[in-house]
């Protein structure tokens, strides 16, 4: 169960170490163990016990449907019906609310393994960086980072912003995952030198659990997923997939290509939560796609592939499988109210104005109890009856967003105003109640109060792009956690 919904990775408050231009001490650290989605569920209860730094083999029962809820202290307990609300819960705003906010829309990142030479020590020269500052202070810091240099290549990961502005280099210690892999991270400070952030295969490898699914089997056997995975990892997984799987390869399907995970379970301190999916070739181990986790303090993190790509938008609109889009943004008719015929030859009345108002939300059609999901981690704000709405939830998230839920035919049991509920969790079904012509549910997406069209091309939140400052979490992780790159 979550305490706190902006948990940051434990690495971020113990490990990380920040200089300007001086060099931080290093420290030793293991890696982890590629293991299968069998071994994953055999050796749980052996890694329990074990103190050995490798990557946890942890299995997950399913017995218990409270994974993905936090529940509020007993004293504030109230009814989950209750209407004494906030009313600004309520309230639209109509506008369209656009944010850049320092969102970078050209951010991208390339990666590769640059094969060692006499002159390693010019790396971001030789990568392409024409910045003469970064070059002179990369030289100067990684003379003893190069003498533990292992393999025949560098792998790296370089993100560039908007007119090639530099964002950040990882670079890692050889193309080897083991106890002695080392991370380096530059990034440029606001004072406009550079920083440097060490990371250690050995600290990071305690936390995570590396498995593997066949592709087919995420794909459609989520059975087989379920036995290994809580149900809300479960729609995040599917949810990474759809939107990384290669499509124009669709006969990866029909191959031994596999799922690589890598998985945070959690505790009581922190949700569960995958920081790195691939599909692999499991013979040749070449990478066809990856998407990796970004954690972030003030607003919910997001998902990104190895080329810096936002997959986030999709997961903000996609509560629930549904069977198409029956109405978005635009006007609706108010008033269907028949004119009375004329009796004894009087003249008939004048047809009343047709009246219209807006609709704010998008409507997916649905049949009634099609599950539906919160699209991100947050807290229950609302949960009943609401007039028009009908069966009403809404979810608060970090960076003053709220995410509505409407015409419900039911909710979670489980579900009470104030848990906080994680991303992926089942929350409600979807229903007719309200002001409703059919089985749908009426999602909405709102940042400040603000109605926001989540399809609308114009709409760029800080949610769904690279901010400055979020950089060097995305390039670290990709070295960290994917699959090395040996040239």
């Amino acid at each position: 169960m979550k305490k706190n919904a902006s948990y940051m990775p434990y690495w971020f408050n113990n490990a990380i170490q920040i200089i300007g231009l001086s060099l931080i001490a290093l420290i030793s650290l293991p890696a982890f163990d590629a293991v299968s989605s069998a071994q994953a569920q055999s050796a749980s209860q052996t890694n329990k016990a074990s103190k050995t730094p490798q990557v946890k083999q942890k299995a997950v029962t399913q017995g218990s449907k409270q994974s993905g809820i936090k529940f509020k202290d007993s004293s504030l307990n109230q009814s989950s019906k209750s209407m004494s609300l906030n009313p600004e819960l309520f309230k639209r705003i109509e506008g369209e609310h656009t944010y850049d906010g320092g969102a970078n829309l050209d951010y991208r990142v390339q990666r590769g393994c640059l094969r060692r030479s006499f002159n390693e020590d010019n790396l971001p020269s030789n990568i392409g960086i024409e910045d003469r500052k970064l070059n002179d202070f990369f030289r100067a810091q990684t003379k003893g980072f190069f003498d533990r240099m292992r393999g025949n290549c560098i792998p790296y990961a370089l993100a560039l912003g908007s007119r090639n502005r530099f964002e950040s280099l990882s670079i890692m210690n050889g193309p080897l995952q083991d106890a002695k892999t080392e991370i380096w991270t530059f990034t440029p400070s606001a004072a406009g030198s550079f920083l440097i952030q060490q990371d250690y295969l050995k600290d990071e490898s305690k936390r995570f659990t590396e498995i593997e699914f066949r592709l087919s089997d995420v794909l459609y056997d989520p059975k087989k997923v379920g036995d290994k995975l809580p149900v809300e990892l479960i729609w995040e997984l599917n949810s990474v997939i759809k939107q990384i799987y290669p499509e124009e390869n669709n006969a990866l399907e029909s191959t031994n290509s596999l799922v690589r995970l890598i998985v945070d379970f959690g505790d009581k301190e922190h949700w569960a939560q995958i920081w790195a999916v691939e599909i692999i070739d499991p013979s040749s181990k070449e990478v066809f796609s990856s998407a990796f986790w970004v954690e972030r303090s003030d607003i919910p993190g997001g998902f990104y592939t190895a080329t810096g790509e936002s997959i986030e938008r999709t997961f903000w609109t996609n509560p629930l499988s549904y069977r198409r889009i029956s109405r978005g943004v635009g006007s609706v008719r108010t008033s269907n109210k028949k004119v009375a015929s004329a009796k004894n030859g009087a003249v008939p009345a004048a047809a009343p104005k047709q009246r219209y108002r807006a609709h704010m939300g998008i409507d997916y059609a649905a049949p009634i109890g099609t599950p539906i999901f919160s699209v991100a981690t947050g807290k229950v704000a609302h949960l009943g009856y609401s007039g028009a709405f009908g069966n009403l939830i809404i979810l608060e998230h970090p960076g003053n967003y709220r995410t509505y839920y409407a015409h419900l035919s039911n909710y979670n049991v489980e579900l009470e105003v104030g848990n906080e509920v994680r991303r992926g969790l089942e929350i409600g079904y979807v229903g007719s109640t309200g002001r409703s012509t059919g089985p749908h549910l009426h999602f909405e997406l709102r940042k400040d109060g603000v109605y926001v069209d989540p399809y609308s091309l114009k709409t760029q939140l800080d949610l769904w792009n690279m901010r400055d400052g979020d950089s060097g979490l995305l390039t670290r992780e990709i070295l960290l956690l994917g699959t090395p790159i040996n040239n």
